[in-house]
């Protein structure tokens, strides 16, 4: 579907990316991970044509749409927001513009009638009647309200922005769907509305994120990047971690023997597919798992930092109990009353 081929980027005497070979395949996605300044948002750039590497070239199969999240909040703030999602396609959008162009002519010609003809059907085998309920439906989704579709972009605020270009990019199915941060400004609703679509999406994506549990529920796929290098590893987030730091383990056990190694591996593979199996996004993840081969998991040589705490001296049962806490801001009520404990081996989230 789209691969580089012997790809260099280099800024100097820093090279970030030294002849990468890398395929992606239809019907899976990829999360493109790697240390800070490794090169993750750089990498798509190039891959969609913003950034003209060194040396090497992208493949793209012929014929198939490439569609990138825009990062650009400004850019549309003169259109109207259901017209943004549909530029998202923009063979349909431009053909679109061209049919109302040709109608509104007062001196319509024979000319006019055979190019509208030609520009007809092809609009009927894009579906093009379905454009905007289909823009609307991914507004709603993303909790864009009804009202504000025939608002302009300008009108909208931050969080607002983003989601409009998010359903611009998801609009029309593209067969290659490149997503630079998605989650980004996304509450809690919305992360889970899009890990739904991408877990049911066909065509090929490449995500980079830092949200580890969206690249767990969505990735099927996961594309390292370190030391210039980009190594693909089959599974999500979770599974390319665990099962690296595991070989990396059995590499430095010289007493283990070969045939233990071997079946460690494999009751790792076989408890991730069995995992996998009970959710919702099971069938291509499973899919993939039941593909791994032993040869498949290697080490990352990827240095993790270490944060340490010594603690002087062992905790009790009861860390922290809070009794009749309130918070005001002017005449804002934060909390009221608020009572709880937190008792030791507690996991405690805020949302």
């Amino acid at each position: 579907m789209i691969a580089s081929e012997n790809v260099v980027l280099q800024y100097g005497k820093r090279v970030l990316f030294d002849e990468v070979n890398i395929k992606f395949t239809s019907g899976n996605c990829y999360g493109i991970i790697g240390a800070n300044g490794s090169g993750k948002s750089t990498f798509l750039k190039i891959l969609s044509g913003e950034i003209e590497p060194n040396k090497g070239r992208i493949h793209i199969e012929a014929g198939k749409r490439m569609v990138i999240l825009s990062q650009d909040h400004f850019k549309f703030d003169e259109e109207i927001v259901l017209n943004t999602v549909i530029m998202g396609h923009k063979e349909l959008w431009d053909i679109m513009n061209e049919k109302n162009a040709i109608y509104s002519n007062p001196d319509f010609s024979e000319a006019d009638g055979i190019r509208v003809s030609e520009l007809e059907d092809r609009f009927a085998e894009m579906e093009g009647w379905n454009a905007e309920s289909d823009a609307a439906m991914l507004l709603s989704g993303l909790a864009i309200k009804e009202g504000d579709h025939q608002k302009t972009m300008k009108e909208l605020n931050g969080s607002q922005k983003v989601r409009v270009l998010l359903a611009q990019a998801l609009f029309g199915n593209p067969d290659i769907l490149i997503l630079d941060e998605p989650t980004n400004d996304l509450d809690i609703h919305n992360i889970k509305w899009l890990e739904e679509f991408l877990i049911d999406f066909r065509n090929t994506v490449i995500v980079v994120s830092h949200d580890r549990h969206f690249l767990d529920s969505v990735c099927t796929h996961v594309a390292d990047i370190d030391y210039g290098k980009i190594q693909l590893f089959s599974g999500n987030y979770t599974f390319w971690y665990e099962s690296s730091q595991l070989a990396l383990r059995q590499r430095s056990s010289h007493n283990k023997k070969a045939e233990a190694k071997k079946k460690e591996l494999e009751d790792f593979i076989a408890r991730f597919s069995a995992n996998a199996a009970k959710s919702k996004q099971a069938t291509s993840r499973k899919k993939v798992l039941e593909k791994i081969s032993i040869d498949d998991i290697k080490p990352s040589s990827r240095k993790y930092p270490a944060i340490i705490f010594n603690p002087q001296r062992e905790a009790g049962d009861q860390i922290l109990k809070v009794n009749g806490l309130s918070k005001s801001i002017g005449a804002n009520t934060l909390f009221k009353d608020l009572d709880f404990e937190v008792n030791k081996g507690d996991k405690v989230s805020f949302y």
